[in-house]
Parts: C-alpha cells; sequence; structure tokens
C-alpha cells in the first residue's frame, strides 16, 4: 500500500492547514479604526473642556479664583460664588465613602470568605441589582420614606442628647425634618455600595486558593487571612473600587438634589441643616438661568466639578502606581 501523503507535502510550505490568512488590507482598516476611537475620545474630552472654559469665561473674569470661596450667591445682584457648592459635594461624597466602604468590605468579605453556596449567588445578585435602580428613585424614596425616619429615630434624640454641648449641640442641630447633608450622604452610600462590593467581591475572588489555604494551615483565622494574604494581594484593585465609589458620589444629581436641601448657606457646621451641592445647583438653576453672568456661573461650577473629579482620579492613579509595585507581596 502506498505511503499516505504527509501534511507537509499537501500544504503549502510554512502554512498551517485549514487556515485563512487575513487580507493585509484587514489589519490596516482595524489598526485605523482602533487609533480613531482612540483619538475621538481624547478629542471629545478636549472638547468638553473648552466648551466649558469658553462658557464660563465672564464668572472667571470677573470673579477669578474667588469664585471658590465666596459663599454670595444672589442672582439678583450678580454676586456668585461656589464654596457652599463645593462644600456641599465634598461633604456628602465624605460621608458616603465613610459609611459605603465598610460596608462594601464586609459584603465582599462574607460574599468570598463566610457566605454558604446556596446564598452566595442570590446575595450577590440583589447587591448588584441595586445598581440598577434609577437615582431619581433613590431620592424620591429619601425624601418621602427615609428622611422622615432619620429625623424621627436619628435627628430628634441626638438633638435632645447633645443640647446645649458646645460642638456637638452645633452639629446636630437644624429643623427636625430629615433633610441635609448627613441624609444626601446617606443616600449616596447606598447608591455606591453596590459598584465598591462587586468590586471588591471580583477581586478578592481572584486570590489564589493556595496562598489562602496556606495561611489556614498555618492557624490563621479568617480575619488574619484577608488583613495579611487578599488585602495585601488585592489591594489596588479595592482602591480603584472606593475610587469608582468616589467618582459615582461626586457626580450623583437627582438623589442628592431631592434630599440635600438645596439651600445656600453656610453658616453652620450642623449635618442636618439644608445645603447644596454642584449638581443639584446645576439641575436646578440652569434651566432657568439667564444668559450673563448667572449662566457663567454655572458652567463655572461644572468646570469646578470637573476639576475636582480629574484631581481625585489623578491621585487615585498615582496611587495605585505606587501600590503596583507591591502587588502579590505582603504589606
Amino acid at each position: 500500500m502506498p505511503d499516505r501523503p504527509s501534511l507537509a507535502r499537501s500544504t503549502p510550505q510554512g502554512h498551517p492547514p485549514n487556515r485563512r490568512r487575513v487580507a493585509p488590507w484587514a489589519d490596516s482598516v482595524f489598526s485605523l479604526l482602533t487609533h480613531g476611537a482612540a483619538w475621538l475620545t481624547l478629542a471629545l474630552l478636549v472638547g468638553i473642556i473648552g466648551s466649558l472654559i469658553i462658557g464660563a469665561a465672564p464668572a472667571i473674569e470677573k470673579f477669578g479664583l474667588g469664585f471658590l470661596w465666596s459663599k454670595a450667591w444672589d442672582p439678583v445682584k450678580e454676586e456668585f460664588g461656589g464654596l457652599v457648592m463645593i462644600y456641599g459635594t465634598l461633604m456628602t461624597s465624605a460621608i458616603a465613602l465613610l459609611i459605603a466602604v465598610p460596608v462594601s468590605f464586609g459584603i465582599a468579605l462574607f460574599l468570598t470568605e463566610l457566605s454558604p453556596g446556596w446564598l452566595k449567588r442570590p446575595l450577590g445578585i440583589a447587591i448588584e441589582l441595586l445598581a440598577a435602580v434609577p437615582s431619581i428613585v433613590y431620592g424620591m424614596w429619601g425624601l418621602l420614606v427615609f428622611s422622615p425616619i432619620l429625623s424621627q429615630y436619628v435627628q430628634q434624640p441626638l438633638q435632645a442628647a447633645f443640647k446645649g454641648v458646645p460642638v456637638l449641640g452645633s452639629l446636630f442641630a437644624g429643623p427636625p425634618v430629615g433633610i441635609g447633608i448627613l441624609s444626601a450622604g446617606i443616600i449616596l452610600a447606598i447608591m455606591i455600595i453596590p459598584f465598591i462590593a462587586s468590586v471588591m467581591r471580583d477581586v478578592f475572588d481572584v486570590t489564589p486558593p493556595m496562598l489562602k489555604e496556606s495561611a489556614y494551615g498555618l492557624g490563621c483565622t479568617t480575619w488574619e487571612v484577608v488583613y495579611r494574604v487578599v488585602l495585601p494581594y488585592t489591594k489596588t484593585g479595592v482602591i480603584g473600587g472606593i475610587m469608582l465609589g468616589l467618582g459615582r458620589a461626586l457626580g450623583e444629581t437627582m438623589a442628592v438634589t431631592f434630599v440635600i436641601g438645596n439651600f445656600n448657606q453656610l453658616d453652620s457646621i450642623s449635618l442636618f441643616e439644608a445645603s447644596n451641592s454642584i449638581t443639584s445647583a446645576l439641575a436646578n438653576e440652569f434651566a432657568e438661568a439667564g444668559e450673563g453672568l448667572h449662566q457663567a456661573s454655572l458652567i463655572y461650577l461644572g468646570l469646578v466639578l470637573f476639576f475636582i473629579t480629574f484631581v481625585v482620579l489623578a491621585l487615585s492613579k498615582l496611587l495605585l502606581a505606587r501600590l503596583k509595585k507591591g502587588e502579590g507581596t505582603r504589606a
């Protein structure tokens, strides 16, 4: 019987069988499209920054950097300052992070280390579904349901307990209606918990099981495994998840508008005083603002919010770059 022809004889030299060669022009088109997408993104970013600067130019020219620490906001007299809105934005975001980060860490730890198998998947899906709830629904729920509960069971008892105390009395002062900076911060915390918890859970899951099992074999408790193995190995991803939640909190509009009070005052340090944020001021006033300084000042606020977000992301990138050097090693 004649020998079976070899694969090398039946196919051209250097080309594996049954493989379709891609035309050279296809690679060129693909490269052109990907480069175009990248440059389009940069062009959009530059365009947004340029339009904000052009729109805010009258306010920048008149108020300068003094706009950032001025509390005045009087459209009639055309006196504008962004300190109240900047303070409200930063305070609500800080409160949201203070609440959301520990809760998200606990959720991620439970789902990856402690949860029984039958509960892990349903609970994880339920937490992720919170991210699908529209922000306006959170705002309505916060105004109609959460604020009365906060007023009756938190604000009023705190005011009664600390009445007359120099600092704490002022911290909890204000009309007992349950709206203000604290209420907005709590609603924001509820909104960003699904984002942070999902990222933390995913990065905890990528920790090699051998590392955790070795720690358990040495007699470590669950907390020691998380603190000495999981967190050092995944710290970059954890910080990235927290920054994702912070970016969400800084840019949230409708939920904050419902519960922050929308009042331009900064005469008290109370967590229960009505205040304002950059996003809520833009949502409430931009449609009715006339051309001139009022509209330019609102655009100036948008530019400030863009700058705040940019600084936060830049700092997070620097922090992540430093942490990445020790990724996978013990802290």
